[in-house]
């Protein structure tokens, strides 16, 4: 069971027959050992990495493998978490507690109760509420705001954050006693541009998620679209490459998705990269718009609408380029297009 957790979209790079994670890489093979190696543990557990590795598959992976796969999983946004808010969110309150308290509340650890809490971007949390934090992990109890009695809760910790924790302790910023109470398994996931080997399979899974949500035929690759998705860096990693494979199968009509319809970030980059090797030099801001630009209208057929849409910019902008650049249009059917 899940907690706040929508099924409308497949789950961020899950397998469609499976709850496997998707990667072949020897990196994040490496993640896979430890996840099943700590998921029917009870220790608390820090998964670091950068924005978008996908922290929060890898917690719910942990939970799914775990004892207590058939509870509820409870992930908590800490950076929304401050003040009066953080012990009510947490904690719970009583009615009464404070001036908006109509009604009681559990708290998401109580809610969570004989489950699993993530606790995502835990290093937001502010330093005089840590030691809160610190008490209920201790003694596995919680008071709600507003009350003097306290609950025993049944919990298994899961944290995440994109910051170096051990860097903060040394500032001051972050608690030593909380940061020891959870860091008693730190698992960190490999950014995207690290395991280039997964990116295609990644890739290939969110588009065949696509087809099986639109309810469509599935759709693929061209070669040279696969090949600037591996060349990419990937500085979003798997939510940048998620986003981007949905942009490209929702504006490609046809069966086969071309570079022109990916984000205006991997086309610039590819249209450097390749300029660079051309000419041994860094392109022009101008040289990679002609190229951009004349790979959109060709993917168009000259319809000067549909490329600006893709662009993302208005007709009478993309005119003044073409205009600009001395870009000719491919001839089209439709003069108005």
């Amino acid at each position: 069971m899940e907690y706040a957790h929508s099924d409308a979209q497949p789950a961020a790079f899950y397998s469609r027959t499976h709850n496997d994670l998707i990667g072949n890489s020897s990196s994040f093979n490496a993640v896979l050992e430890t996840i099943s190696a700590i998921a029917a543990r009870e220790c608390p557990v820090i998964i670091t990495g950068e924005t978008g590795v996908g922290k929060e598959m890898i917690a719910r992976q942990i939970h799914t493998a775990g004892n207590r796969s058939a509870n509820v999983f409870v992930p908590v946004d800490c950076t929304t978490l401050t003040g009066q808010l953080f012990e009510s969110q947490l904690f719970g309150h009583v009615r009464g507690a404070f001036t908006s308290a109509v009604d009681s509340t559990l708290g998401f650890f109580r809610a969570a109760d004989k489950g699993t809490i993530f606790l995502d971007e835990i290093s937001e949390i502010p330093l005089e509420l840590q030691a809160k934090l610190l008490r209920v992990l201790q003694e596995r109890r919680v008071t709600p705001l507003g009350s003097t009695k306290s609950f025993m809760v049944d919990v298994r910790v899961l944290c995440a954050t994109c910051k170096d924790l051990q860097d903060m302790v040394r500032k001051g910023t972050f608690r030593s006693d909380l940061y020891y109470r959870l860091n008693v398994v730190r698992l960190e996931v490999p950014l995207l541009r690290h395991r280039r080997e997964d990116i295609l399979p990644l890739a290939e899974y969110f588009l065949a998620a696509q087809a099986h949500f639109y309810g469509e035929s599935p759709k693929a690759f061209s070669k040279q679209v696969k090949e600037i998705l591996l060349n990419y860096a990937w500085p979003g990693n798997v939510r940048e490459l998620a986003n981007a494979v949905e942009r490209a199968y929702v504006l490609t009509p046809d069966k086969e998705i071309q570079p022109a319809v990916l984000p205006f970030e991997l086309i610039i980059a590819d249209s450097t990269s390749y300029l660079k090797d051309l000419k041994d030099q860094l392109p022009t801001l101008d040289e990679v718009k002609h190229r951009v630009i004349t790979q959109t209208l060709e993917y168009t057929k000259g319809r000067r609408i549909a490329a600006a849409r893709i662009l993302g910019i208005e007709r009478r902008q993309l005119n003044r380029l073409m205009e600009k650049l001395n870009i000719r249009a491919p001839q089209s059917n439709k003069d108005n297009e």
